[in-house]
């Protein structure tokens, strides 16, 4: 068996709910990542879902495009039947489009190296969402963006070339300004091999990087079947993605903000027994995918979900974590948005928190001129300087307001 290649780069999806980011991704790596009983009964992606895919040269494939994805092989041939070379693996990270669960995408993109933005043809542009989501990827300084113009299948051609337009006109100005637009149908498999060739050609390798090793938590599970024996119980597993350094199986980790006894919080301290990227057992655990980490930790802590937003490192690495934080404050702008203009903060108001993988809610204690204060309902661990993103309630919907950088506050733990 040859030697593992590692994943080299996370690719999100971006849009407004029900544009078909899941059926893209379904197209692009041939499985389903909404998994959960609850997505296919409401038809949404409810939870972050993320898979690693392979990028593959067909070299005697027509035309421009002729790297294509898992998806598109047929009993592991590319679609004309040569043998394909595998060029790299990325990995995919699905985010829902729902309002209601931004504050999910944006814990999802904190350290991604591009975006698939996906926009249905058949609908004006921007949706509520489609422009939420860019603006968070802007925010989190995204410098890479492939435009998706999905269900091609279901409009006209004057219809599809008047949303282009529509696309256009929305990047107009923006970062975004020159990015492709792919106009494909995800459903039927249509036009997906330009996305794959564009992601390998636009999206570089990320380097490996030295430095102690952290990883942003995006996920969380007891893997355990209900009625497992006592003595064949395996710990909890953590799924995320590194932003630097490695570990690997045997290292001792600290897992923080920890638990909370009283107003203190207790890192959590545990080993590595396992490393797996997808189905696939690997040494390492390193920048440029999202992995799963087995651990000793009894899996009561890690069901659910209840350790998203948990930084991991080697101990005695990691950040302090803050039960309050003093932000230097920059509001988001948008022409002809009046709420946006006019907000402000009043002591008790309620805001959601985004700082790396952590989405908390939080309550204002003051706002003065360009300073936000906001105490945690749970404590975060950060660095000094980090960026953090603020979501209110505006006209009673969920948008992102403006973004603060982390000064000062209450630690609880250093």
């Amino acid at each position: 068996m040859g030697k593992y290649i590692y994943p080299d780069a996370i690719i999100t999806t971006a849009g407004h709910v029900d544009h078909g980011k899941t059926t893209l991704v379904h197209a692009l790596s041939g499985v389903w990542v909404a998994r959960y009983s609850e997505e296919i009964k409401r038809a949404m992606t409810v939870k972050l879902g993320y898979i690693t895919i392979g990028l593959y040269e067909c070299p005697s494939m027509e035309g421009e495009f002729r790297v294509i994805s898992d998806g598109l092989l047929k009993d592991g041939k590319c679609p004309n039947g040569d043998e394909p070379i595998l060029r790299r693996k990325v990995s995919i990270l699905d985010v829902p489009g729902h309002e209601v669960l931004v504050s999910t995408m944006i814990s999802g993109i904190s350290y991604v190296d591009a975006a698939l933005l996906v926009i249905d043809a058949s609908m004006p542009v921007p949706q509520p969402q489609t422009e939420e989501h860019f603006t968070a990827l802007s925010i989190m300084g995204l410098d890479k963006l492939i435009v998706v113009q999905n269900k091609l299948d279901l409009v006209a051609k004057e219809q599809a070339l008047e949303n282009y337009k529509q696309i256009r006109r929305f990047l107009s100005g923006t970062w975004a300004e020159g990015s492709p637009v792919i106009p494909v149908s995800s459903l039927h498999k249509v036009n997906i091999e330009a996305v794959s060739t564009l992601v390998d050609r636009l999206v570089k390798p990320r380097e490996v990087s030295d430095g102690d090793f952290r990883m942003l938590v995006l996920r969380s599970f007891n893997v355990n079947k209900p009625g497992t024996t006592p003595d064949k119980l395996v710990g909890g597993v953590l799924g995320g993605t590194v932003i630097r350094g490695m570990a690997k199986v045997g290292d001792e980790i600290e897992i923080r903000p920890g638990l909370r006894l009283g107003n203190k919080y207790v890192p959590i301290t545990t080993k590595i027994v396992s490393i797996a990227i997808g189905n696939e057992r690997v040494d390492e655990a390193r920048p440029g995918g999202l992995v799963g980490i087995g651990t000793e930790l009894d899996p009561a802590l890690t069901k659910a979900d209840s350790l998203v937003g948990s930084v991991i490192g080697k101990p005695g690495t990691l950040p302090p974590v803050w039960s309050d934080l003093s932000l230097e404050f920059h509001r988001i702008e948008k022409p002809g948005d009046e709420a946006l203009k006019e907000l402000s903060f009043k002591p008790k108001d309620v805001v959601m928190v985004h700082v790396g993988s952590a989405a908390v809610m939080g309550i204002v204690k003051g706002f003065h001129g360009d300073r936000l204060d906001i105490m945690l309902r749970k404590a975060v661990s950060a660095e000094e300087d980090s960026k953090v993103v603020i979501t209110k309630q505006v006209n009673n919907r969920w948008r992102i307001v403006g973004y603060g950088i982390l000064k000062d506050g209450n630690v609880v733990l250093d």
